[in-house]
């Protein structure tokens, strides 16, 4: 069953085109990702699906009716875990929940129940009686998504929520990501963080410069680039007639320096190391490692649209 359905959406700022025709649907009980840099468009997309701002044109169904026109109709069954953290630093974990939930209209004993229970969702139960400024980053974030899951949502958005933690709470986030939606909520998760999509979503559309570029599962959109195999070779030192003599390479589909690296894209994984050795071994630069790498999101990222997900 068809949940939100997002049809040729487009929000205009000026002359910047933040999103730029797109169209989408989630289906009810699924994880669905949105994938992409910094300024691809996700948290725009993310805004108007919340009701934040309205788009320049297109349409946004939740459940076969347009929020576009009649916002309430998503408002009380939608929870909004946004980038920034939402929280009063002056007040204690339990008083932000008790704030955000009579925001939902929550009051005494459910309310009360509610928080104990969303407490424990986020691992959180034994710190609610300190401030939120004594709190870590991960902490946080941990809260921010509490508030969110207070008035139990049908659908729920998560925009970029670990950004800037440790590896700990982001783990234990994700965690939190799949215990929900095997509860069966549906949760749209947005990120330019190719493993976590990877690691939580079941169907992920790519974005690059407000456009969707894919769309399907992790293996459909693999499959993109079948065949293709990513090798990471490392250097002593390098220049750069190194990555010209590899890319001259007949089997070599790219080549380029990636931090102290040269990343080569190629379909023949196996035999064409003797031809890299060879163009190599005619400069002054030796290799130190190789590693072959499978295709993942990062590779068709990179093929779709000739740069690095973090560029």
């Amino acid at each position: 069953m068809t949940l939100l359905e997002i049809r040729n959406l487009k929000k205009y700022f000026k002359n910047v085109k933040a999103v730029d025709d797109i169209s989408f649907r989630v289906n009810k009980g699924e994880i669905f990702g949105l994938l992409g840099p910094n300024g691809a468009g996700k948290s725009t997309t993310i805004s108007m699906i919340s009701t934040l701002i309205k788009p320049t044109s297109g349409e946004i169904l939740y459940k076969g009716e347009s929020i576009v026109k009649k916002p309430s109709i998503i408002q009380k069954k939608l929870g909004v875990v946004p980038q920034d953290i939402a929280l009063y630093p002056d007040l204690t974990g339990y008083n932000n929940l008790k704030f955000w939930g009579h925001s939902y209209g929550l009051r005494g004993k459910l309310l009360n129940k509610r928080i104990d229970e969303v407490s424990e969702i986020i691992g959180l139960k034994d710190k609610l009686k300190k401030k939120v400024n004594e709190y870590s980053g991960g902490m946080k974030r941990r809260l921010n998504i509490g508030a969110a899951l207070l008035h139990k949502p049908e659908l729920l958005i998560m925009d970029e929520p670990t950004v800037g933690i440790d590896p700990q709470s982001r783990n234990h986030i994700l965690d939190t990501v799949l215990k929900l939606n095997k509860q069966g909520m549906t949760i749209i998760y947005t990120s330019h963080y190719m493993e976590e999509v990877e690691y939580v979503c079941s169907r992920i559309s790519i974005m690059d410069n407000g456009k969707i570029i894919a769309m399907g599962t992790k293996d459909e959109l693999i499959d993109i680039i079948k065949g293709q195999k990513k090798i990471s070779l490392k250097f002593d030192e390098f220049s750069e007639d190194v990555v010209e003599k590899i890319k001259g390479i007949e089997s070599v589909k790219d080549a380029y320096i990636l931090d102290d690296e040269i990343i080569i894209s190629t379909e023949n994984g196996e035999t064409i190391f003797k031809d890299i050795i060879t163009e190599v071994s005619t400069t002054n630069s030796s290799i130190t490692s190789i590693d072959i790498q499978k295709p993942n999101l990062e590779t068709v990222f990179l093929h779709l649209t000739g740069k690095s997900l973090r560029d």
